[in-house]
């Protein structure tokens, strides 16, 4: 009965203070002041631990919990390429720390419109390369993202495959953008959190010039063969829903172990209320049961 209720009230509030801030006619700069806000809500565990670092020039928020006994997780966050850090995530990424045993670094790669695409791809890959630099093998870093992030964590994997690179043990997205078109988007009876419209908006200032077609940046035009194992999970309140189904059977086709898991009356990157809402605490902790899996010792 309490759960069902915070659930309630917490969907109240992504659609009366979250969703309205989501509109393209606030100005992005407004934006990223209210949404940094609106994260304080995405408490991480306790005695969870953050550093500020930097990495192939790049600044990165390292989370852990407890001793780190496994590898690494590179976490690409969300906010359409427009808004988001890795500061307003360090709920979801200390989260992950604790469910996966794993350091997990997000960074803070540059957005649009000042920085385009792919300016935020180059940005995913410096830090990939630069964690290997540090003494991690491939096989023992975990690529995830939410939204945005999402969809630029396969189109990472998908660069460094076409580039002959090392592949991460696995892939983590939650409520993935994998296409920027926007062709295809499911009409969810409630969306508490996002906007068509803001979305497409945010589509063009990250694109550019750039076809919104490309696999780089979307993903689910592109070639998934020879790809890590995947987990999606999405809410079953969103417009992305089914960005995670083709996804899921893009990849599916291809031949790569590839899990959905979609939440019922759940919305847009619900994980960020783990730790209080128990259906976003068992999705982390099953995306931590799946980084742990595919990990080398």
């Amino acid at each position: 009965m309490l759960q069902h209720l915070l659930e309630t009230g917490l969907r109240q509030i992504m659609n009366r203070v979250v969703r309205p801030t989501l509109h393209p006619a606030v100005p992005v700069s407004v934006q990223r002041k209210l949404i940094s806000q609106a994260y304080r809500s995405s408490v991480p565990p306790r005695d969870c631990r953050f550093q500020s670092d930097t990495l192939a020039g790049i600044p990165v928020i390292r989370s852990s919990f407890g001793q780190v006994t496994r590898g690494a997780v590179l976490y690409l966050h969300g906010g359409g390429y427009i808004i988001g850090s890795a500061a307003t995530h360090r709920g979801i990424t200390g989260h992950l720390a604790k469910a996966s045993g794993c350091m997990v670094v997000a960074p803070d790669y540059r957005l649009a419109p000042e920085h385009p695409f792919p300016a935020a791809l180059d940005d995913a890959e410096a830090v990939w390369l630069a964690l290997i630099d540090e003494g991690f093998a491939p096989g023992q870093i975990a690529i995830a993202g939410d939204s945005a992030g999402g969809g630029l964590a396969v189109a990472l994997a998908m660069r460094l495959r076409d580039s002959d690179q090392p592949l991460p043990s696995s892939l983590t997205v939650f409520s993935p953008w994998t296409d920027l078109t926007q062709e295809a988007l499911y009409s969810p009876e409630c969306e508490p959190v996002l906007q068509a419209q803001w979305t497409a908006k945010a589509a063009k200032l990250y694109a550019g010039h750039e076809s919104l077609r490309n696999p780089l940046l979307s993903p689910v035009f592109g070639n998934f063969e020879g790809l890590p194992p995947i987990l999606i999970q999405a809410g079953s309140q969103e417009i992305l829903l089914n960005d995670a189904e083709r996804l899921a059977d893009a990849a599916r086709k291809a031949g790569v172990p590839t899990q959905l898991e979609v939440f019922n009356s759940l919305w847009h990157v619900f994980q960020i209320h783990s730790g209080q809402l128990e259906r976003a605490t068992t999705a982390v902790k099953a995306a931590g049961d799946h980084i742990r899996a595919h990990q080398a010792d």
